[in-house]
Formats: C-alpha cells, sequence, structure tokens
C-alpha cells in the first residue's frame, strides 16, 4: 500500500478540492474553428477536470477553489459546476467592468482533431479572474483547517498564467500541508503559457518550488524534463524514442531528489493518428515500486482533452481509497481512455465502466 496518510473524512468538508482555472470551452464539433458557425459549450480546466471526475463518476464530495468574473459568462460557467455536482461555494468572484477591460473570463476553443489532422487549441485567457487572484485574496486556513479538505489537486498550468498564479499556487500547497492535506500536482508543461512569464527557466524555478510540498506528482516525459530539469537517457530530442524502462529509471532519480514525493505517476502515449493512440501508464509508490497499466494500443479517440486529467482523478480515487498502486494505476488508465470516448473535457464515463474496463473488460453490449 502506498504511504499517503489522508485526514478522516469525517473531519473534512471536502474530500477533495482543485485549485485552477475554470474556462468556457467552445466546441466546433466536427468542424474546424476557423470555419465554424455554431459552437457547443461546455466547461473545462486542468486542474477542475480532475475534480469533476472526482465527484460525477466517483462519487466523492468535491469543491473548486477559481475565480470567475460575476457576468452572464460566469454564471453560466457556474452553471456548467454545478451540473457537474461540484461545490461553487470556494469561488472568488470578481465584479465585472462591462467590457472585459480590467478583468474577464477565459475561452478555449477547441477542435478534437481526426486522423492526420491532429487537435487544436485557441484560448483566449489574458487577464482572467484566476490569474489575479493573489495569496491574500483566499483565506486558506479557513479552507484547509477550518472546513477541511483531505487531498489538493492543482497544476503547471494554473502555475504559469501570470506572477500572482504561480504565488497563489504556493500559498496553497503550503497551507495543505500545514494542515494534513494531501497534494497533488499535474506539471502540465505549456511552452506557450510560460513564454510570456519567463520561458522554461521560470517553469524549473516555480515548479521545482511547488514540488517540494507535493505527495503525488504528475506528468509526461516532457513535463518531467522542462518542468523539473531531468534528463531521459536514450531518448532523441524531441522525446520521441522513448520505452518504460528509460522512463522508469527518470522516475527513480525523481523519487531520490524528492523524497517527498510518495507516488509518481504518468500516462504514456504513443500518438498514430489524432484518432488512433497507443494509451498506457506507469506509476511508482515509495513503498510499492512500479506499476505498470493495462496497455492499450491503437485506443480509438473522439476527443482527446481531458484524457490526462481523467487518469489523474481515476488514480486519486483508487489512492483514496487505499488500492494498491497497481489497482490505483489501471482506475487511472482506465479512466482516461473512457473520458477520450466521448467530447469534452470532462468524464461522462460511470464507475462501473471504469471498474469493468480497470478490470480488463471490453466493449461488448451491456444487456
Amino acid at each position: 500500500m502506498s504511504n499517503i496518510n489522508l485526514r478522516p473524512a469525517g473531519e473534512c468538508a471536502f474530500d477533495a478540492v482543485s485549485l485552477g482555472e475554470v474556462m468556457l470551452r467552445l466546441d466546433p464539433g466536427e468542424r474546424r474553428i476557423r470555419t465554424a458557425r455554431r459552437f457547443e459549450a461546455w466547461e473545462g480546466g486542468g486542474e477542475y477536470n480532475v475534480v469533476r471526475g472526482l465527484r460525477r463518476v466517483f462519487g466523492l464530495k468535491t469543491g473548486v477553489l477559481t475565480a470567475l468574473v460575476d457576468n452572464e459568462i460566469g454564471r453560466l460557467i457556474e452553471d456548467f459546476v454545478l451540473q457537474g455536482g461540484v461545490d461553487t461555494s470556494l469561488i472568488h468572484w470578481r465584479e465585472s467592468d462591462g467590457i472585459g477591460r480590467t478583468v474577464r473570463n477565459g475561452l478555449n476553443f477547441t477542435e478534437r482533431g481526426y486522423g492526420v489532422r491532429g487537435a487544436v487549441g485557441c484560448s483566449d485567457r489574458g487577464n482572467t479572474a484566476i490569474s489575479q487572484l493573489a495569496p491574500q485574496n483566499i483565506d486558506f486556513d479557513h479552507v484547509f483547517g477550518e472546513l477541511g479538505v483531505r487531498w489538493l489537486h492543482t497544476g503547471g498550468i494554473y502555475a504559469a498564467l501570470s506572477e500572482q498564479s504561480a504565488e497563489t499556487v504556493l500559498a496553497a500547497v503550503r497551507a495543505a500541508k500545514k494542515h494534513g492535506t494531501i497534494v497533488s500536482y499535474d506539471l502540465n508543461y505549456r511552452p506557450s503559457l510560460w513564454k510570456a512569464v519567463g520561458g522554461q527557466e521560470k517553469a524549473q524555478r516555480v515548479n521545482r518550488e511547488i514540488a517540494r510540498y507535493v505527495d503525488v506528482m504528475i506528468g509526461n516525459e516532457e513535463d518531467f524534463t522542462a518542468c523539473l530539469g531531468f534528463e531521459i537517457e536514450g531518448a532523441d530530442e524531441n522525446l520521441t524514442d522513448l520505452d518504460h524502462d528509460s522512463f522508469a529509471k527518470m522516475i527513480e532519480q525523481v523519487a531520490q531528489e524528492y523524497p517527498n514525493f510518495q507516488v509518481i505517476a504518468t500516462t504514456m502515449r504513443g500518438v498514430r493518428s489524432a484518432s488512433s493512440n497507443d494509451w498506457g501508464a506507469i506509476a511508482w509508490s515509495r513503498s510499492e515500486g512500479f506499476a505498470n497499466a493495462i496497455q492499450r494500443d491503437r485506443l480509438e479517440i473522439l476527443d482527446r482533452v481531458g484524457g490526462g486529467d481523467s487518469f489523474a482523478s481515476g488514480l486519486i480515487y483508487g489512492l483514496i481509497n487505499g488500492e494498491p498502486i497497481q489497482s490505483a494505476v489501471d482506475l487511472g488508465a482506465a479512466h482516461g481512455a473512457l473520458a477520450m470516448t466521448t467530447p469534452g473535457d470532462t468524464s461522462m464515463a460511470t464507475l462501473k465502466e471504469v471498474l469493468k474496463l480497470a478490470g480488463g473488460g471490453n466493449a461488448r453490449v451491456d444487456r
């Protein structure tokens, strides 16, 4: 069993809380963004997607720590969050200036891709409410101490939004550790986000500091290299020629440098086309060692966005329930695979489906 010492559920208002941006996703369906005449609206965000899955699929009590502008778009995002069952009482509301000159809500235009045409994302998130949220705007002792949170999930996407967001992440993880909350962090390196705030050098400086407070670290091979500065032996410069053994060696180096990491996990994705990926995962536990998830080659994909977040929520669900690391990584990989069969950032899977697939089930008709 992994050395995850959770606070008792009875003394906490929340099983899990996320800290990060929630955007309005505008999806052109089978069309292109540049030629669309209509869009379907969803909510989504790298950190939020995890607690949404933990609530809607796995039945845990979750909340979202974020900031929104109090206008029609902000209230639409809130309505989506409410539909997912995630508690909205921790949302920090900012007054609208009427036109978005000083503060705004984030938009994310995403097309799914198909075959040789890859998925495309076009975010409009400058000067958003959450990017301006400073540590003093949140009473973290109230959230983690008085209310009580068993698990905090946040990540590198939010940390990259601004100087304030990086400071807010640090304040949050420090407060969480002070009150005995387990912290998970998804490195989620996005060069486009870090470019304006100091590039890869800044990403490493910020993420290395945050990493000192993390119990469960999640990321792919590029994340660990770009954000924490670890090199992968045997990989080419584009990290395209990578095997499980090479990555496992790097995880051992990471675990040695950060003794606070109790679990390290990553998805292993081989992209054959936008609609066909090889899909697997590795997890390492300080008490149990390595575990490989069931490998699914040529996995058919409808919408890849949110697959990694759904992996994280399945993994976290397993760890919260005290499952062995093998079961936890299989739950994560199964949930991520199912989430990519439906549109939108968030999962539409059921717990029954996740458990069936994690146990080696197939897609035969359930009658």
